[in-house]
Formats: structure tokens, C-alpha cells, sequence
């Protein structure tokens, strides 16, 4: 092999050494940010399960530190390059399925609790698109939170909490749920345990676990005359976001014993009782969201008193 020969080896055996670092720092990276994603609803929260996901983390980083020692400090032949170059790749693409399998996952799960919110839907017809405008109001008001807020909620539990805050009405005699009139006390009573039974039907799925008091106490109150007598400063920062939420959609959705009311008129009420009912500081963020975007919110075929 003459001298040319050999310098061309060599640089093809660092090229493909530097891109397979590059690769891996990338990996690291994503790895890193699916970790960070993990975190929500659907993610199990298990010691052992966390375990593995940090053991994978630094076998990455390992792997990496390997890498730039092969290329420094060794003399590193053709066979081992093109080992730590597909190496790399490999890597990335079994990252890049598990990555698209979990999306997958998640909303084939979403999905699933679709189909249950219509079947709660399907029992009381003052909840027909309720529980999607919600759900669908909330992420709009989570667009809007300051970053420092952002960051103290997952948005796929919050999604996952907001669609299902009204699951416990599975539980609610269908007398009381489908009253054409206002409740009495005693029905009034009834209906009030809707998110106690909500949290009991999730009970038994582990990783909603960390959100059921986002729906236990989404109807709580931030002067502590909720349901269960709550004080504010104890009221998880995503039951307060969904309380909002819910109360702009039932002010503004027709209901069998009520017309549908204004997003004018909603905001004036919710601004009447911000501070007692509901944050306050919530609220005025909330009032910032353009009207037309809430409007985007309503499902298809739901009249609501929203007028663009």
C-alpha cells in the first residue's frame, strides 16, 4: 500500500470515527428529551423501570466517551471504524422506533379515553362535547402559561386529566344526571361526588396515580368553599388551570335547562368570582386568549353562545 493509499484509509477511518461521535451526541441528546417526555400519565414511575432509563443514559454517554478515546488515543483500523460507524446508526434507529412505538402507544391510549368520554357523553346530554372543549381549552391555556409555569405540568397529563375530569359521572344515577331541571339539595349532593368516583374508577391504573387530584379537586374553590373545603394554596396548579377551563365551557355550551351564554358575558361572570371561585392570576391570563381561538375549541356540531 503506498503512502497515498494509506492516508486516504486514514482519513476515511477518522470520518467515520467523527461522524459516529456526532451521531451518538445526537443520540444522547434525543435520548435525554425522551426521558424528559416519559414523565407524564402513561409513563410508569416505578424505581426499577427509572433505573434502566438512567442505566441506558450513560451507557450512551459511555459509549460516546469510548469513541473519542478510540479516536485520540488508539490507532484505530478500518474494521474497527466502520464497528463504532454502524454502531452509531444502529443506535439511532433503534431510538428513532422506540421513539415513534411510544408516540404510537399514547395515542392509541388517547384514543381509548375518547371513546369512554363518549360513552359518558351518551348518558347525559348536558355533557355532549363538554369534556373535549375542555380538554381542548386547556392546552389552549397551557399555549398561554409563562414558561416557569409550563414546566411544573406535563401537557400529556394535563390532557389526559382535563379530558377525563368527568369520568366519576359514570357513577351518577342517570335520575339525577339527566334531570331536566336544577338539582335539589340531596341530588346537588349526589353530583358533587362525581370526582371522588372519578378518582376510584382510576384507582386501579397505576400511572394516572399523580393526576387524580387534578380531578379530584377541579372543582374546588380558591376561598376554600369547594367541595371538599380546600384551601387555594393547597389546590394543584393543573385542577386550577382545568377549573377555569370547565367553567368557561359550561357558561358558554347550551345545557337542557339553560340557553347557552356569550364569551363576553362568560368572561364577566368568571371575573366576578376570580379570587373566590377561581385564581385570579389564572384568569387574567386566561382573558388574554383571543375569542377566536377559543371558538376553535368547540367540537363540530356543539352550540355554544360564542359569537365570532
Amino acid at each position: 500500500m503506498d503512502s497515498n493509499q494509506a492516508t486516504h484509509i486514514l482519513i476515511l477511518i477518522y470520518s467515520m470515527i467523527g461522524i459516529g461521535v456526532v451521531v451518538m451526541v445526537t443520540n444522547i441528546y434525543r435520548y435525554g428529551r425522551f426521558m424528559k417526555r416519559m414523565q407524564d400519565v402513561l409513563s410508569s414511575r416505578a424505581r426499577s423501570e427509572n433505573i434502566w432509563k438512567y442505566s441506558g443514559f450513560w451507557l450512551l454517554v459511555f459509549f460516546l466517551f469510548g469513541y473519542i478515546a478510540i479516536g485520540l488515543f488508539s490507532k484505530p483500523d478500518l474494521m474497527m471504524a466502520s464497528v463504532l460507524f454502524g454502531g452509531s446508526f444502529f443506535v439511532m434507529i433503534v431510538l428513532t422506533l422506540m421513539f415513534r412505538l411510544i408516540n404510537s402507544v399514547k395515542q392509541n391510549c388517547l384514543d381509548v379515553t375518547e371513546v369512554l368520554i363518549t360513552v359518558i357523553e351518551q348518558r347525559d346530554p348536558n355533557l355532549n362535547g363538554h369534556s373535549r372543549n375542555v380538554q381542548n381549552i386547556t392546552m389552549l391555556f397551557y399555549s398561554y402559561l409563562p414558561k416557569d409555569m409550563q414546566r411544573q405540568i406535563n401537557p400529556v397529563s394535563l390532557e389526559y386529566a382535563a379530558l377525563m375530569h368527568d369520568v366519576g359521572k359514570l357513577g351518577i344515577p342517570e335520575e339525577v344526571l339527566n334531570k331536566p331541571g336544577k338539582l335539589d339539595a340531596a341530588e346537588w349532593e349526589i353530583m358533587k361526588q362525581h370526582p371522588k368516583i372519578g378518582v376510584k374508577f382510576l384507582e386501579r391504573l397505576r400511572t394516572f396515580e399523580h393526576i387524580m387530584p387534578w380531578i379530584l379537586y377541579h372543582h374546588e374553590r380558591i376561598d376554600g368553599k369547594g367541595y371538599y373545603s380546600v384551601p387555594g394554596d393547597q389546590l394543584p396548579l393543573a385542577a386550577r388551570i382545568i377549573a377555569i377551563a370547565d367553567a368557561y365551557s359550561a357558561i358558554t355550551m347550551r345545557r337542557v335547562y339553560k340557553e347557552p351564554k356569550s364569551h363576553e358575558t362568560a368572561i364577566q361572570l368568571l371575573d366576578e368570582v376570580a379570587g373566590t371561585q377561581i385564581d385570579a392570576e389564572l384568569f387574567e391570563i386566561f382573558k388574554t386568549i383571543p375569542k377566536e381561538k377559543l371558538a376553535e375549541c368547540v367540537p363540530p356540531n356543539i352550540e355554544t353562545g360564542i359569537v365570532l
